[in-house]
């Protein structure tokens, strides 16, 4: 079903913003959601969708449901775990309709929203979306830079995934149709796969240190994560001085 009053943006934007948005799907139980989900993306310019580990698909339903948009439901990529889906991303978005008490930095969609389009100049980024049933998990959360709040009723906030996608995927082609289209940067933003070699590398050298124990309960993990999600965009650069530091101060703590 066609909605009178929908129209098409006039406002010319950069052709790569909405084709650099990647629109991740964890563990979908149900097909019709992964149907109605592409159906919501292709609405607003989006092709991008990313399946991980989908209890069924392909499957009937999920075309009967995407409504006009086969085509993203056929180009659709299945993963068998989230970093397999958003390592090459310059950032990765995540959902959730409940606060978490250890998160990365959370934002509201709209300002996600422009955020994610000001970095495609730099790459692709990922809104991640949880199962219908259990939502995220924590390790999917911190996998990603920021966590996503839709504003939604105090008394019933939990939206359908593919109504979540459908606010996402507006948002999206809001900002990349107004002042939040950027201009190219001249320096490359680190991937969610550099960032993640960072945080491996302080891991170790944390152990290695003696400043984290292995198996403490610390949340000192999550902590540097958050830290690093408050930071607007990590460039390469910037990654590879730091893991130079801990490689210099890891070699001169051994040859002393």
């Amino acid at each position: 079903m066609k909605v009178a009053g929908a129209y098409s943006n006039m406002r010319q934007m950069e052709p790569y913003v909405l084709e650099r948005v990647r629109i991740v799907l964890c563990r979908p139980n149900h097909p019709g959601n992964i149907g109605s989900a592409a159906r919501a993306m292709k609405t607003m310019g989006l092709a991008d969708l990313r399946l991980i580990a989908p209890q069924r698909f392909p499957a009937p339903e999920a075309e009967w449901l995407a409504a006009g948009a086969g085509d993203v439901l056929a180009a659709a990529r299945i993963h068998p775990q989230l970093g397999d889906a958003i390592s090459d991303c310059v950032a990765a978005f995540a959902l959730s309709a409940r606060p978490r008490e250890w998160s990365p930095q959370v934002l509201a969609v709209r300002e996600a929203a422009r955020a994610a389009v000001e970095r495609t100049a730099s790459g692709s980024v990922a809104f991640v979306f949880g199962s219908e049933q259990a939502g995220l998990t924590n390790d999917e959360v911190f996998a990603c830079q920021h966590l996503v709040h839709i504003p939604a009723s105090d008394d019933y906030s939990s939206l359908n995934l593919a109504q979540a996608v459908q606010v996402v995927a507006y948002e999206l082609r809001a900002a990349a149709s107004g002042d939040a289209v950027p201009a190219a940067r001249g320096e490359k933003l680190a991937t969610v796969q550099d960032v993640e070699g960072l945080y491996a590398h302080l891991e170790r050298a944390a152990i290695a240190s003696g400043f984290l124990e292995p198996n403490s309960g610390s949340k000192l993990r999550e902590r540097w994560r958050r830290l690093f999600s408050r930071v607007p965009a990590l460039e390469r650069e910037e990654v590879n001085i730091l893991r130079g530091l801990l490689n210099a101060l890891w070699n001169s703590r051994r040859n002393s």
